[in-house]
């Protein structure tokens, strides 16, 4: 038989890890909160032992991640702006300066504020030069 505190317990879980989704988004941690609000709820409504509600969280957790997923996959989130977490992508094609000397192995250029490695085209201090890709946080570059 499950005590008042139980559901509760549940309900207090499934609240928590809803706030943590919203905190820490990732996409799941709201299927395990689901599972626990199932749970509080058949356990408010049924007269559950320790072990039944045990084995539904678990049963309605999987369950819950499994339709997620499926929904997720078939519903991709998609951007307007697809590079918008990719810096260096976003550098391609921009006109950028160089700093020390550039040669095929290694150079600095000034990107806006700030100063990148990149390495490319043979470039003196000061000579303008053209992003054409990003390896390993390393600007490809050409000259103008």
């Amino acid at each position: 038989m499950n005590t008042i505190a139980d559901q509760w317990l549940w309900l207090i879980a499934a609240a928590a890890l809803g706030i943590a989704e919203i905190l820490i988004p990732g996409v799941f941690l709201m299927w395990i909160g689901l599972a626990a609000l199932i749970t509080g709820m058949a356990t408010l409504l049924l007269p559950l032992s320790m072990a039944l509600q045990l084995l539904l969280f678990a049963v309605t957790a999987v369950a819950s991640i499994y339709v997620g997923r499926k929904l997720l996959l078939r519903n991709p989130i998609t951007s307007a702006d697809p590079l918008l977490n990719d810096r260096g992508a976003r550098l391609i094609g921009e006109i950028v300066t160089a700093v020390t000397p550039v040669d095929a192995s290694q150079g600095r250029v000034k990107v806006a504020d700030g100063v990148w490695s990149a390495r490319g085209a043979t470039a003196a201090i000061g000579d303008r030069l053209r992003v054409v890709g990003i390896e390993r946080g390393v600007l490809l570059v050409e000259a103008i």
